[in-house]
């Protein structure tokens, strides 16, 4: 726990600084914005690993296309809002508008261009962000959504959301699946981190073009069965039994 803590204080320090003493970036070009938002996103892995000894693995890059793809990750922590930035191409993450009205954080987001979605006007907003995003992909970028647009604890049922629906019919393009295990080691709603291996795994990907319900139905076998066993690879080397609740549930004292 006192790890955990010290890692908390150097994590929110360590991101301060990138965002004040980076802010004359906002002026410059957005590629070295985005240079410093990879830059914080590696420099916060390493204080993890050297602060609590938790690691990252990243498996099946062989997977990522070519050309731009829609990314479709599972999210489990926020720890996967900066540890994903540097694995793929240029990414332009699809956001809630909220987000873009935060001093600085916000600042950024837009020099980013991300995607920032009003979730409170749902037709508009979902033509507004598939414009976007086929604007993103004709620069090269690659589109990452989060498909059920909020954390969700390991082992939970799958919630996914209509706009990844969207996002594969109107960018036509390859989506990836993306599946993890974060919320094993940067557990939700707690200060808890735990060391060992957060392992991401990039799986096969779909081809565009198909029916949405199959799309729909092959996206969740291929995250939540890949989730699961990355899941039951957490447990068993944090010791932990699975019939037990998912640890972002379990009160921070009692996961020492």
């Amino acid at each position: 726990m006192v790890r955990s803590l010290v890692f908390v204080a150097v994590f929110y320090l360590n991101t301060a600084a990138f965002l004040i003493f980076g802010s004359p970036l906002l002026l410059g070009p957005r590629s070295w914005a985005m240079a410093g938002l990879r830059a914080h996103a590696r420099s916060s892995l390493w204080w993890l690993r050297m602060i609590v000894g938790t690691r990252m693995e990243v498996r099946g890059l062989e997977n990522l296309p070519e050309g731009p793809a829609l990314i479709a990750a599972k999210h489990q922590s926020a720890w996967d809002t900066f540890a994903l930035v540097p694995l793929f191409r240029d990414p332009a993450m699809i956001m809630k508008a909220e987000l873009g009205a935060i001093p600085f954080y916000g600042w950024f987001s837009r020099k980013f261009e991300h995607i920032l979605v009003k979730r409170d006007r749902a037709a508009a907003a979902l033509r507004q962000m598939i414009a976007e995003a086929r604007s993103r992909a004709d620069q090269k970028r690659d589109v990452v959504i989060f498909p059920e647009g909020t954390r969700r604890p390991p082992g939970a049922p799958p919630d996914y959301k209509s706009g990844v629906l969207a996002l594969y019919d109107g960018l036509e393009r390859p989506c990836v699946p993306v599946a993890l295990n974060s919320g094993m080691y940067w557990p939700r709603k707690s200060l808890v981190r735990r060391p060992g291996t957060i392992v991401v795994e990039i799986l096969k990907p779909i081809p565009p073009g198909l029916p949405r319900a199959e799309f729909k139905q092959l996206l969740i076998e291929r995250i939540e069965t890949a989730s699961e066993a990355l899941r039951q690879e957490a447990a068993e080397e944090l010791g932990e039994s699975l019939a037990q609740k998912p640890t972002a549930d379990i009160p921070a004292r009692e996961q020492n």
